[in-house]
């Protein structure tokens, strides 16, 4: 149950919540190959952490979307099912379905039952969900890469959490996703970083008073724009620790330094060699 920081041969921790007056005391809940540090007072996690073994995963249906609270932790620490009704929100997963779906079967099924609680959910706009391909395919793209070496990953994703999210039906609705992959290269930790903006596509219009305007500024990045970034500023944009993930950052320095790298296609994604 839950996360390995030692399941690439290399050691890769889940990132954790930078101390501070406005942190709020998160909940480690483990699951099936993957954890989740949820956050009790956004009700969202700040972190998922997710051991992907390429050579051993199964390929089973993805079932009746039965998706439940976790009778772990109160029913109002999670976004529950009262934030996707009736709208064009997606509960979108953050730790993918098939991910964590390897080994036995049995324990595969575990898996994959398990990726159905709102504590891995984050509200996507439904466009963000459903057909954005680029990036619900990074992490193929770099684990056809490590196959070359482990066929393991280590993937770590959640929202960002910011202070400006516009509030919805008793929840922040996040705006950003970050996601950061890292796999064992020659016996030494590789890592590479991920960011996603959805901000132009959430409506939380019915909070609105009718007629007015919405003074919240949109974030530059516009609609499903995908970049890679370095792991630095996923650790600054969603306030994290991962020291030894930003240690092992592939982005040459020269590369990091002229800024974000907009992602049209997999192919995009720069790896080494």
């Amino acid at each position: 149950m839950g996360f390995d920081a030692q399941f690439l041969g290399v050691t890769a921790p889940m990132p954790r919540p930078v101390p501070g007056p406005e942190t709020a005391e998160c909940v480690d809940l483990a699951y099936v190959h993957f954890s989740v540090l949820l956050d009790p007072v956004r009700r969202f996690a700040r972190v998922t952490g997710v051991n992907v073994d390429g050579a051993a995963l199964l390929d089973l249906a993805r079932g009746g979307d039965e998706w439940r609270l976790d009778d772990r932790v109160p029913a109002d620490w999670q976004a529950g099912p009262a934030v996707y009704a009736a709208n064009d929100l997606d509960r979108g997963h953050l730790v993918r379905r098939r991910d964590p779906v390897w080994g036995e079967p049995a324990v595969a099924a575990r898996a994959n039952a398990d990726t159905f609680h709102y504590t891995n959910a984050a509200p996507q706009a439904a466009g963000f969900n459903q057909s954005k391909e680029l990036w619900l395919g990074l992490e193929d793209h770099v684990l056809a890469y490590a196959e070359t070496t482990a066929q393991r990953l280590s993937v770590f994703t959640a929202p960002v959490l910011g202070a400006d999210d516009p509030e919805y039906r008793g929840i922040r609705v996040p705006l950003q996703f970050w996601k950061v992959v890292a796999w064992n290269t020659a016996g030494e930790l590789a890592a590479t970083a991920f960011v996603l903006d959805q901000s132009p596509l959430v409506d939380t219009s019915e909070l609105r008073e009718p007629g007015a305007e919405d003074a919240r500024a949109v974030p530059p990045l516009g609609p499903f724009r995908t970049f890679q970034v370095p792991v630095s500023a996923v650790a600054e944009l969603a306030s994290l620790d991962m020291p030894e993930l930003v240690a092992a950052d592939i982005l040459p320095p020269t590369v990091a330094a002229a800024g974000w790298r907009r992602l049209e296609v997999p192919g995009d994604v720069l790896l080494p060699g």
